[in-house]
């Protein structure tokens, strides 16, 4: 087989895609190994915490989040897409007013935030968002 420029573009555009591509289970594979890891491998509800998140981040460098969580003792973003998931964990005392937090995060790609909290009770709530991202933060 004689190799030729075109067939060199060819067959190396083939891996990078093929790279691509097989890394995005590895991220959902990371992720669900640290929500698990988070909530000790408990089961986890819906419904008692908020997640607000823009629908489309023209820039990933910097998306705005806000989480809210009553009777939440502890609060963990994720972003599904990033090389590393876990993005950001605010934990709240006793005697905090309220149960809510807001920051700015890096977003790779298009990709779901999700909200994991850990309830006064020991139980698991979570909630997730999907952002879609024009200019890319994590390299992009």
């Amino acid at each position: 087989m004689e190799l030729t420029r075109r067939k060199i573009l060819a067959i190396g555009s083939g891996t990078v895609a093929f790279a691509t591509l097989s890394g995005l289970p590895a991220f959902a594979s990371l992720t669900d190994d640290a929500i698990a890891a988070f909530t000790g491998g408990a089961e986890t509800g819906e419904g008692a915490i908020t997640l607000t998140a823009p629908e489309i981040a023209e820039n990933g460098n910097t998306v705005p989040i806000e989480v809210s969580a009553p009777g939440a003792t502890e609060i963990t973003l994720f972003a599904a897409g990033n090389p590393v998931p876990n993005v950001a964990t605010f934990k709240f005392g006793p005697l905090s007013a309220s149960r809510s937090a807001s920051t700015r995060i890096r977003l790779a790609t298009t990709q779901d935030v999700i909200a994991v909290a850990k309830m006064e009770d020991g139980s698991f709530q979570m909630t997730k968002a999907n952002v879609k991202v024009t200019i890319g933060g994590c390299g992009g």
